[in-house]
């Protein structure tokens, strides 16, 4: 099976050339004999066509036009255990440069990092390094899983867990721009390793992965469940996916207080809208056992702070400090308690 032109007659050609056979290698692990992912072979074309084809994005020919400016660079280098992966070469003209900076630019606003790619260090809004400095130590040994990245961004955690010596990571996040961002990527980490890195991220929900694979080691969920209207199914669907005693790892908004307790703001928290049910810790581990996760257990507290977050030249628009209350930063601009994120670790 293959995602070629021929499964998407209607696509671009410009279109396909670059995206389509990012895929392909994805498509023929899935469908392989005895594959656990069998079943989401038979329906991922479906879901690609929809989303690249029927429901294309109105930014995706210049997202597509980036990507293509990014230049073909000789001994290419990378260190996927680096904060910033370390994208290098022994030599790069200025036409080059000048060429990966402008097609990166294309690809802003981004938002987790942070990359360096050859002389442009992309300055992300978040230092997704720290959060995986802070979860990493409390990781099972990642030597040859099978990960689910849910809500990956533009995959900076995925290259992390890569560097740790996961097997294949597979990660899903809705935008559209954070996949071209991932495949810009992709495409230094591939021409530094020779080969198709094992990592692949897909442009759909949690919603969309179908239910029960029971195929992953490891799921990671960080940044998502608050989001989430249902958060009891959104912790159901994740140990579906996980094979029995696979880990799972919860990062997301808490609250201080008892067991019992949840925030769900009036109408934004932090200036988002989509921000649903804020749960205390004992609270949020009593979700956890309530949907069938064993041995539940905090290893991570941490208060997001104004250096962890922020706006800057790759990342123009409004970020945490535009959220928090100017005359008190320990409360949010609607007076709710400033972002408090928890880690949790559990097994299905």
């Amino acid at each position: 099976m293959s995602a070629d032109s021929r499964l998407f007659p209607d696509l671009d050609p410009a279109n396909a050339s670059t995206l389509l056979p990012l895929f392909d290698e994805l498509l023929a692990m899935m469908a392989a004999d005895g594959s656990r992912m069998q079943r989401w072979a038979e329906v991922l074309p479906g879901q690609l066509q929809d989303l690249l084809v029927t429901a294309e994005h109105g930014d995706q020919q210049r997202w597509v036009e980036a990507l293509c400016q990014l230049p073909q660079v000789a001994d290419v280098h990378c260190d996927l255990d680096a904060y910033d992966l370390g994208i290098g070469a022994a030599a790069l003209s200025a036409e080059q440069q000048a060429d990966v900076e402008a097609g990166l630019r294309g690809l802003m606003p981004w938002r987790k990092g942070p990359f360096q790619v050859f002389d442009s260090f992309i300055d992300t809004e978040w230092r997704s390094d720290w959060k995986w400095d802070r979860v990493a130590p409390h990781l099972s040994d990642m030597t040859g899983r099978t990960v689910l990245d849910v809500g990956c961004g533009s995959g900076y955690h995925m290259w992390r867990m890569l560097g740790d010596g996961a097997h294949r990571v597979v990660g899903v996040d809705p935008s559209r721009l954070f996949l071209m961002q991932f495949n810009a990527i992709k495409r230094y980490v591939a021409a530094a390793q020779g080969k198709m890195p094992m990592a692949d991220l897909l442009p759909f929900k949690m919603e969309d992965v179908p239910a029960n694979l029971k195929a992953f080691d490891t799921a990671f969920s960080m940044g998502v469940l608050y989001h989430r209207k249902s958060p009891i199914e959104h912790l159901e669907e994740l140990r579906g996916v996980l094979k029995p005693g696979g880990e799972l790892v919860l990062e997301t908004l808490v609250i201080e207080g008892p067991l019992g307790e949840v925030l769900m703001p009036e109408d934004r928290y932090a200036m988002m809208r989509n921000v649903w049910f804020i749960p205390t810790v004992e609270t949020l581990l009593l979700w956890c056992r309530r949907t069938g996760f064993k041995n539940a257990r905090l290893v991570d507290l941490n208060q997001t702070s104004l250096q962890e977050q922020r706006a800057t030249d790759w990342m123009r628009y409004n970020s945490l400090q535009d959220f928090l209350d100017p005359a008190d930063v320990t409360k949010t601009a609607e007076g709710y308690p400033a972002p408090l994120r928890a880690v949790i670790i559990a097994e299905a």
